[in-house]
């Protein structure tokens, strides 16, 4: 799972809260409260990763988190969409070469790396293991 730290600036002159994202300059909120920007915060996460997936560009490893600091974590279909979409660029492995090896079609494997898709998670894993990786879950 992916699990990001987060930064929370009181913002003294128009009151609310600023979060951002050390690891993704480009997600930023704010809200009302603490609370709120908080809750707001993996909306901006989830919309700013929509960038990386659209561009082909690798989305960067969560930092660790210091001692109370907030953090957002990624659901796992998400988490396990961002890994296959790595992958894919490290390996330099177009859709249409993945949907080969899948026996489908590229807008299947579109839909693997789509993040407002709905995805099994058993799809991402195949595609994966078509990469000759293997999705690895843990309980901590």
């Amino acid at each position: 799972m992916f699990i990001y730290p987060v930064t929370l600036t009181p913002d003294e002159r128009d009151g609310g809260f600023t979060v951002t994202f050390v690891d993704i300059p480009e997600a930023i909120t704010q809200d009302d409260t603490e609370a709120e920007a908080l809750a707001a915060a993996k909306d901006a996460l989830e919309s700013a990763l929509d960038f990386y997936f659209e561009d082909k560009r690798t989305v960067p490893a969560p930092s660790q988190a210091k001692r109370g600091q907030p953090v957002v974590e990624l659901p796992a279909s998400l988490s396990a969409k961002v890994l296959l979409l790595n992958e894919m660029i490290i390996q330099s492995v177009r859709p249409a070469e993945l949907a080969r090896r899948l026996n489908t079609t590229p807008q299947e494997v579109n839909r693997l790396t789509n993040v407002r898709h709905t995805t099994r998670i058993d799809g991402i894993a195949a595609a994966l293991q078509a990469m000759g990786k293997h999705l690895d879950m843990r309980v901590i």
